[in-house]
Order: C-alpha cells, then structure tokens, then sequence
C-alpha cells in the first residue's frame, strides 16, 4: 500500500488517502459500494448506493461530500 501526502499544505494525516475517503463514505452510506482513483489531492469517487434513489444528482453529491467533508478541511 502507498502513502501520499495529500497536498503541500501541512498536515498531520498519515495513511491511505484511498482508504479514509472509502472508510467515510461506508460509515456514512452502509450500504456503499466506492470506487476511488487519483492522488496528490485529486480524487475520482464513484459511489453506488441505495441511498440515491429518488435524489437528483446534486443531492446525490451532496451526501457523499458530506461524507468526506471532514478530510477535505
């Protein structure tokens, strides 16, 4: 498994990048299945959930940052 530093500001996150983003989501969205690429701060999630139906792609955003809102400061 690879460590990267998320980007150059300072920061006491040590571990998979990859892995926290997934952790978040799942905690958040139980039933989740995530996918997560990229690296040096730039990631592509991809989420399927039941928790989607019925929620326009803007609300469907806005759960899974929400998810992942607390890495992101």
């Amino acid at each position: 498994m690879v460590t990267r530093a998320v980007t150059d500001h300072p920061t006491d996150f040590t571990g998979s990048v990859e892995e926290a983003i997934r952790s978040a989501i799942v905690a958040k969205l139980s039933d989740a299945r995530v996918d997560v690429s990229g690296g040096d701060g730039h990631y592509t999630i991809g989420v399927v959930s039941t928790a989607f139906a019925g929620k326009n792609m803007l609300e469907s955003q806005r759960l899974v940052l929400g998810a992942i809102a607390h890495l992101m400061k």
